[in-house]
């Protein structure tokens, strides 16, 4: 893990946003308010994970993990304390995402693939020397919705870490009338995840390689969020759907 990250194609780094003070205590109450949130719903939901290749993943190692941007209110709880680290973007937005999983003990690295690309490649890299896992909500920041953007590769190709996709379903939540559909659990909610196989990025991978795996990695979004979403529709949704 001594190469650093390729970003010939990158977004210049964008300057820190600076915010009002009016901005800064909205953050400030609005987020604390959302940890609140999800410690109080999280600690009353019921998980089943699992991997394409079956097991649990194995979280001893660093690796590197994609999920679409509805899901990170549903899985905040469940993998909060654990030293992961999420790509959020410098913009308003993205502050109190930023601040509301601070507080649930992940360490946010700003940028994203609009603006600070070349910041947060650089520190998802840092975060898997250090041994601690790197989060990407792949559709994020503001889409669009479920197509997946290439930053877990090229950190994956730069730490020869894999990569692995992942959805989670619920069983009973609300969703927001935003542009990514944000899942909210309801409380006692049965959740699924489902953990795709691994991607791996050779180091010498080209551009025609990283073209490859980016639809593989489209595919495998795509693949694990049909299957949970199956796994846990209501049984009458089932049966219309096998007679269709």
């Amino acid at each position: 893990m001594t190469s650093t990250p390729q970003t010939e194609s990158a977004p210049k780094e964008a300057p820190a946003r600076k915010f009002t003070l009016r901005q800064r205590m909205l953050i400030s109450i609005v987020s604390s308010v959302a940890a609140a949130l999800i410690f109080l719903i999280g600690v009353t939901m019921r998980w089943t994970v699992e991997m394409e290749d079956g097991g649990e993943p194995d979280l001893s190692v660093p690796n590197i993990y994609a999920f679409w941007h509805e899901c990170i209110f549903a899985l905040a709880w469940r993998y909060s304390r654990l030293g992961m680290a999420v790509v959020t973007s410098r913009s308003y937005d993205g502050e109190f995402i930023a601040r509301t999983i601070e507080k649930l003990g992940y360490s946010a690295v700003r940028g994203s693939s609009s603006k600070g690309g070349v910041g947060a490649l650089l520190g998802m890299h840092d975060v898997i020397a250090r041994g601690n896992h790197a989060i990407f909500t792949i559709d994020g920041p503001r889409g669009p919705r479920h197509v997946a953007k290439p930053g877990p590769l090229l950190v994956g190709k730069n730490t020869q870490r894999p990569v692995y996709c992942l959805h989670v379903a619920l069983s009973s939540k609300w969703r927001l009338n935003s542009w990514d559909r944000m899942m909210i659990p309801k409380p006692f909610t049965r959740a699924y995840a489902r953990v795709s196989h691994a991607i791996h990025v050779p180091a010498d991978a080209d551009a025609a390689a990283m073209e490859k795996l980016q639809a593989e990695m489209q595919a495998a979004l795509m693949r694990v969020m049909e299957y949970a979403e199956a796994r846990m529709r209501p049984p009458a949704q089932k049966v219309r759907a096998a007679a269709d």
